[in-house]
């Protein structure tokens, strides 16, 4: 008999805030940021083997078919752990890709997290947290807060993360209009003075009182996003026109935006009305993760 398969969810990483800040000599921003965790993402299975192999399955699989495998983010990580480890990389790797790629909600960056963990206990390591991090950090910005997987406050350049205030349960409805945004290429196209952080420092009672709290802060690559994209304005929009929405804001460099709802069915009859009217975007109804690990 076959040794069972780990199984990880990697759940989609939103930024509920995004206040760039300024900007260090070697050209990297500095962020401040309210990140979250959804209820929707990829999931990937492990098993011992005698090679490091990397398999692909799900609806978004085919975009990453295309790509070098050098540059998959999972295949980077678990090289990075063995190096660290001082061991080969063996295990077979099946990613079930459902996460739109390069969509600002850190799909790519949540697989590596979730192969980092996993690869951990197949492969019987015991890496300190602070271990985890730096080969995290090494690797992309937002590994980091993925690893963490929890409402966190991340600051610097994906190096400072404190918990964030506890959340009241709350829906998100993510809509992507079926594009990729660089990230670099969105930083490029900010233009404007660095404004200061405006962290969220008190628990919100409930959804409303979140989405008045996050109304007074900004994500401040939405509108490079947009000139980037036009069509994440209508994505804003639309977001905002769904009876039960109460705030609508793009999530990280786009192109994928959220609307936060504070009940379930009002999310699942936004995700229906849009489904119906945009057929050509990926939706996700989806609830806000709490600060417990899934």
């Amino acid at each position: 008999m076959s040794d069972p398969a780990l199984d990880l969810f990697a759940p989609a990483k939103v930024n509920l805030t995004l206040h760039v800040t300024g900007r260090r000599e070697d050209g990297y921003h500095l962020l401040e940021s309210l990140v979250v965790f959804a209820g929707a993402g990829d999931r990937l299975r492990l098993w011992p083997a005698e090679e490091l192999t990397l398999s692909l399955a799900g609806p978004q699989a085919d975009k990453l078919r295309g790509e070098d495998p050098a540059d998959n983010l999972v295949l980077k990580a678990a090289r990075a752990l063995a190096a660290w480890a001082g061991i080969p990389p063996r295990a077979r790797i099946e990613l079930h890709k459902h996460l739109p790629v390069a969509s600002g909600i850190g799909g790519g960056s949540a697989d590596a997290a979730a192969a980092l963990t996993g690869l951990a206990r197949l492969w019987k390591l015991d890496v300190p947290a602070a271990e985890m991090h730096k080969i995290g950090l090494s690797l992309g910005a937002d590994i980091p807060v993925c690893l963490a997987g929890r409402p966190m406050r991340m600051e610097g350049v994906g190096d400072g993360l404190t918990p964030a205030p506890v959340l009241p349960p709350a829906w998100l409805v993510l809509v992507n209009p079926g594009i990729a945004l660089s990230t670099p290429a969105v930083f490029r196209a900010r233009s404007g003075d660095f404004l200061p952080a405006d962290p969220l420092t008190e628990s919100p009672a409930d959804a409303r009182a979140l989405a008045e709290a996050l109304s007074r802060r900004r994500n401040d690559l939405t509108d490079a996003a947009i000139s980037l994209a036009p069509v994440i304005a209508d994505c804003l929009s639309a977001l905002d026109a769904q009876p039960g929405c109460l705030i609508a804001r793009m999530s990280g460099s786009g192109a994928t935006c959220f609307g936060l709802f504070g009940a379930e069915e009002e999310a699942r009859s936004a995700a229906r009305i849009l489904g119906l009217t945009r057929p050509q975007w990926w939706l996700s109804a989806c609830p806000l993760l709490p600060a417990e690990k899934s």
